[in-house]
């Protein structure tokens, strides 16, 4: 407010000289240089003035005068509106101071309610810990005459260990060993007695399946077996022919073993020659040259080279026909041309007398049947199974298991992994990992081993059922054993008075254990455990 009155006094000041200034100018024209004017000179001054330049002086006062009022107002109305202003601040001022205040006397009381608080903790503080320390001095006392009784309890119950020692003739250490061996006896009835009783229960029901399944699935196939082996039979118009055929000092015989890679083999049995090789497929192509020369009557090496070549290429096509006409009887399609050559080729293959390429159509028709009844992908397990021995078609060529080079046969043709694995997997030469794997293992066994599928070398067959027998007989209580149906079941007798039931059942899990581990044979043996208990009297 000072300010604006101070500001508003100058602006006057300013104008008032202003006019002071205008007065000294005209007294300075008028007035001469050397002494002060006098009356005549003023008179006279005053008559040279003009008119015009009295009103020029008056106007200009005027404007200096309304310039000084204009600025003189314009002064007062911002003195008045910083005086305003000022106002304002005051009062906002003093809001604030008084909010300050408010604030302070809370954070005041809110001190003083939290310094009550801290008291109060502090005192709850001092009296639990007042508490502690007694419960501490309370706990010391009690372990104290816990120790002490402890010892008390140690020597009570060494006295009671010698005089039970002392009674029972026994040591703590053997009475020890008896109790833990009693309680592992019965720990193994007790399991042996629930293992029995869940195994009972999984036979019924997967008996009941797989028979279901099992049943269904060679019901519906009807394959026939012939039994083959290595040598081939040629029979001829007459015995003139083998002379023919040996040609001049052996021409031709050398000409015909070196072209075919197939021993010709000619004794006297009449009309006939025999024709041995490792290789079906090499056997039969030789079979049919020979024939083809037979028939033509005309036999030298020339001859023998062209019949070679055309019955190559028969062959070749029957083996192509064969294989396609086994994927058209599954309902397969969309197979490499060199798996469909190679599925062709096993028509020629035997194993133990099965035929390869009939055992793996079977294989393919069960495990379909096993797939459909259990609502799996019907197709890929039915090409599982026809491709599971497809390596077998090159174990003359390539060395390794036929489960392994087939898998990789068809992991190089493009055939999806679940199918590399069911083929690598068959034999277990790989871990099962795969549903599809499981069912062409068990669509092989059930071909395998259905009667009249295979057969073995008597020296063979001799041989597992000893080793059966030995197996069996070689644990503790077997009085005697049986092997019965072809070897396909082992009847153990043991003694009743040094085997009771469970110890019977767990001799039966052992021998079908190592059985499993040592021997391979087709399909499964069933191993049964009797005992039997007999009592006699005489009536006189």
């Amino acid at each position: 407010m000072t300010i604006v009155i101070v500001l508003a006094v100058a602006v006057l000041l300013a104008a008032f000289v202003a006019i002071a200034a205008l007065l000294v100018l005209l007294l300075r024209r008028t007035a001469p240089k050397e002494t002060g004017p006098t009356a005549e000179q003023i008179a006279q001054l005053k008559a040279e003035l003009t008119e015009k330049e009295l009103e020029q002086a008056r106007r200009d006062a005027d404007e200096i005068r309304v310039r000084a009022e204009s600025d003189a107002g314009e002064i007062i109305r911002k003195s008045e509106a910083l005086v305003e202003n000022a106002a304002l601040m005051r009062r906002e001022v003093e809001e604030e101071s008084r909010i300050l205040k408010n604030e302070l006397k809370e954070l005041r009381a809110d001190l003083e309610r939290r310094e009550n608080r801290l008291g109060e903790r502090e005192q709850r503080l001092d009296e639990e810990a007042r508490r502690q320390a007694e419960r501490a001095r309370q706990l010391a006392e009690t372990e104290t005459e816990l120790a002490d009784r402890r010892v008390e309890l140690d020597q009570v119950a060494e006295k009671r260990r010698q005089i039970l020692e002392r009674v029972a003739g026994l040591t703590a250490e053997q009475a020890k060993n008896e109790l833990v061996k009693e309680i592992e006896n019965q720990a193994k009835r007790e399991a042996a007695l629930i293992v029995r009783e869940i195994e009972s229960d999984a036979r019924k029901e997967g008996e009941k399946r797989a028979c279901k399944i099992v049943t269904l699935a060679v019901q519906r196939v009807a394959t026939e077996q012939t039994a083959e082996s290595v040598v081939s039979v040629l029979h001829l118009p007459g015995d003139e022919m083998k002379g023919r055929i040996i040609g001049r000092e052996g021409r031709n015989i050398r000409a015909f073993e070196s072209t075919t890679g197939v021993n010709l083999i000619i004794d006297d049995t009449p009309e006939a020659v025999l024709l041995s090789c490792f290789d079906p497929v090499r056997r039969e192509t030789a079979r049919l040259t020979l024939e083809k020369l037979v028939l033509d009557g005309r036999i030298h090496p020339q001859r023998i080279e062209e019949a070679y070549e055309r019955s190559k290429a028969e062959v070749q096509d029957l083996c192509i026909r064969a294989g396609e006409d086994a994927l058209v009887e599954l309902g397969i399609t969309d197979m490499h041309p060199e798996l469909v050559t190679l599925l062709g080729q096993l028509r020629y293959r035997t194993s133990y007398g099965q035929n390869v390429l009939k055992h793996l159509i079977e294989s393919a028709h069960i495990a379909g049947i096993m797939a459909s009844e259990l609502r799996l992908d019907r197709d890929l397990v039915k090409r599982c199974a026809l491709l599971h021995d497809i390596g077998k078609a090159l174990t003359h060529e390539v060395e390794g298991s036929h489960a392994l080079i087939g898998a990789e046969i068809a992991r190089r043709y493009g055939e999806h992994e679940d199918v590399v694995h069911a083929i690598e997997a068959h034999h277990n030469e790989v871990e099962v990992r795969t549903v599809e794997a499981v069912l062409t293992q068990a669509a092989d066994a059930i071909s395998g081993s259905r009667p009249g599928a295979r057969r073995e070398s008597l020296e063979a067959y001799v041989k597992r059922l000893e080793r059966l027998e030995e197996i069996a007989q070689s644990y503790e209580g077997v009085d005697k054993v049986f092997a019965m149906q072809a070897g396909r079941e082992i009847r153990v007798m043991v003694r009743p008075d040094n085997v009771d039931d469970i110890q019977a059942q767990v001799i039966a899990r052992d021998v079908a254990k190592q059985v499993e581990e040592e021997l391979t044979y087709p399909g499964q043996i069933r191993i049964t455990v009797v005992r039997e208990s007999r009592a006699t009297e005489f009536a006189r």
